[in-house]
């Protein structure tokens, strides 16, 4: 579902649900505020005290008067002392529910966008790659750092305050009505134009903050884009370009977010100026009572200041309309992530699979990205237990996403894929995907030390595991030399490790991992001879009694295979055991071969 088509109620239904685990705290923070109501009409009651009954001679109030000893109610200077009083409790106890309102949202406020996010991201890691490779990973990444808190503010700060004020303009009328209802009834003429306003402005107003939203995005993946590839920026000097590229993308945020907030000052100048029209009236008629004897002095200060309570709300809420909208931007973008249905999912009733034996069969497997042209084309070939199949091909001819079919990366768009006589849709997902060790030609590393990286598959491996994991990969006698040995952190995608020992920490974790079947995809590729030969060693030993998939351009590399099979641009394949043959022939002519 597009963002743009979420409506608010919509919004709204979901961050409730959302909110369920925190409904008694919200219950709380509800609780809090409807005491600044009582509070709130308490406030001008010392300064009518004061000019009423110490400066003028009119009585207290009576709730007053039944409370207090005769003594007290008949003396100047008690009833001043209490009007000072009064003014410094209600002073006091406006503070402490202020503080104790304050710490209850800010409590509630980061576990909400905390749990938020991690559903996010959750869902976001169980995306299909299909999905990433389409939009990019920056996007998810702004959708749940920066949209994500938009539940605090429209749950803590957007939501519940309309309560409370709405209850204390309730108040504030009643107790204007029983002063003076000529005047109550002025006030209240602004309520329906301020309504009518937001009920106007709002959708402008969330589709300005929408396309911010959306520039701002934009310009965040310039900058996750250039830190990543911040070698290849340097090597052909392109900074000031790359520079140029983020001005051109924040010139666009900056224009966005000018026009949005004109919009929304515009709307905020029109609330200050429909309530001020409001006040004069009133302070214009009040006036007139005044003098025609109709309504005292301090009722009328009472009344102002309630007027100033009473408009308070209501701005408060015409104004929470127009900015909320920038909340409910971000609400539907982080929504419109989370409804997002992943390619590849797992069925009804999947099967658990503990250890596979290994046998791999494709049965006219066809395969292509987001509709377009075939990647593979009816693809068919079975593979034993315990198979090195070296699988050859120019690049693009298909073979990484041979591969990507197998992990179920992907899904085949026609055909099947079994593993021990099964489809691979039918397994769970995460017993599936434990059935392969993956070395990549690129090793991913984590910026943690070396230990947990050789342990990613395995967090729960002993120290000695680990260790006997690394002496297997060749890695052993590197990473004692090192200054913290196994408790080195190697950096942001371990670039304080050179290629060839990141790639040996990557065969380490898959020596613990011990899956069945292994996945070799360039693992020499960009390593010097010596390295090579020692990975290769390290490689030899972790494809005994294991399935093996290697893919690779250089001939060396596929030594130790005993099928090759050739891919030619997705349409044709064929296979060979006859590896030596293949070693003599550098064009990898594919009619030499037996087609399956």
């Amino acid at each position: 579902m597009p963002a743009a088509r979420y409506t608010t109620l919509t919004i709204y239904k979901r961050l409730l649900r959302q909110a369920r685990p925190y409904w008694a705290h919200i219950v709380g923070i509800l609780l809090l505020g409807l005491l600044s109501t009582p509070l709130a009409l308490l406030i001008p009651l010392p300064l009518k005290i004061a000019v009423d009954s110490v400066l003028g001679s009119q009585p207290l109030p009576h709730f007053l008067e039944v409370v207090l000893p005769s003594g007290v109610v008949r003396s100047g200077s008690a009833v001043l002392a209490l009007a000072v009083g009064l003014m410094v409790a209600i002073a006091l106890l406006n503070q402490l529910q202020g503080l104790a309102s304050s710490l209850l949202r800010t409590y509630v406020g980061t576990n909400l966008v905390a749990a938020f996010r991690a559903q996010l991201f959750r869902h976001g890691q169980r995306l299909s790659l299909s999905y990433h490779d389409t939009k990019g990973t920056t996007d998810s990444t702004y959708r749940i750092q920066y949209d994500a808190p938009a539940i605090q503010w429209i749950m803590i700060h957007g939501v519940i305050p309309l309560i409370p004020a709405g209850c204390t303009l309730i108040g504030m009328i009643y107790v204007t009505a029983r002063i003076d209802w000529q005047l109550a009834a002025v006030a209240l003429v602004v309520a329906p134009v301020l309504f009518v306003a937001s009920w106007t402005y709002s959708p402008r107003l969330r589709s300005q903050w929408r396309r911010v939203k959306e520039v701002e995005s934009s310009a965040f993946a310039v900058i996750e884009e250039v830190l990543a590839a911040v070698r290849v920026v340097k090597a052909f000097g392109q900074e000031d370009h790359e520079e140029e590229r983020y001005f051109r993308h924040a010139s666009a945020s900056v224009g966005a977010h000018i026009r949005a907030t004109y919009a929304e000052e515009g709307f905020g100048l029109m609330v200050s100026l429909t309530t001020t029209l409001g006040t004069a009236a009133v302070i214009f008629i009040g006036i007139r009572h005044v003098q025609t004897g109709a309504l005292t002095l301090g009722a009328l200060l009472l009344v102002v200041s309630y007027l100033a309570q009473l408009y308070a709300p209501l701005q408060s809420l015409s104004k929470s309309a127009a900015t909320l909208q920038a909340s409910l931007a971000s609400a539907e973008r982080a929504f419109a992530l989370l409804d997002e249905v992943p390619d590849v999912v797992e069925r009804p009733n999947a099967r658990s699979v503990l250890r596979a034996s290994g046998v791999v069969a494709f049965h006219k497997v066809s395969f292509a990205y987001n509709g377009g042209a075939p990647v593979l084309c009816e693809a068919s070939f079975d593979i034993k237990p315990g198979t090195r199949l070296g699988i050859m091909g120019m690049t693009g001819a298909g073979k990484t996403t041979l591969i990507s079919l197998l992990t179920r990366f992907y899904d085949p768009t026609a055909g099947q894929i079994l593993l021990d006589g099964v489809d691979l849709r039918d397994y769970k997902l995460v017993d599936l995907r434990n059935q392969f060790s993956i070395v990549l030609q690129e090793p991913v590393l984590f910026s943690t030390s070396i230990a947990e990286n050789i342990a990613y598959a395995r967090p729960d491996a002993s120290k000695e595991e680990i260790i006997e994991a690394a002496k297997a990969a060749n890695a052993h006698e590197f990473i004692v030399k090192l200054p913290d040995g196994y408790d080195m952190l190697v950096g942001e995608r371990g670039m304080r490790l050179s290629g060839g020992e990141r790639q040996r920490i990557s065969l380490a974790r898959a020596f613990l991992k011990d899956a069945p079947i292994l996945i070799l995809d360039e693992p020499t590729s960009s390593v010097d001879m010596k390295t090579e030969a020692a990975i290769m060693e390290a490689m030899a030993r972790l494809m005994k009694s294991r399935t093996a998939f290697i893919i690779a351009h250089r001939l060396s590399t596929l030594k130790h295979c005993d099928v090759l099979l050739v891919i030619e641009n997705g349409q044709r394949i064929a296979v060979t055991s006859d590896v030596s043959k293949a070693f003599t022939d550098a064009s990898y002519a594919t009619d030499a071969l037996l087609p399956i």
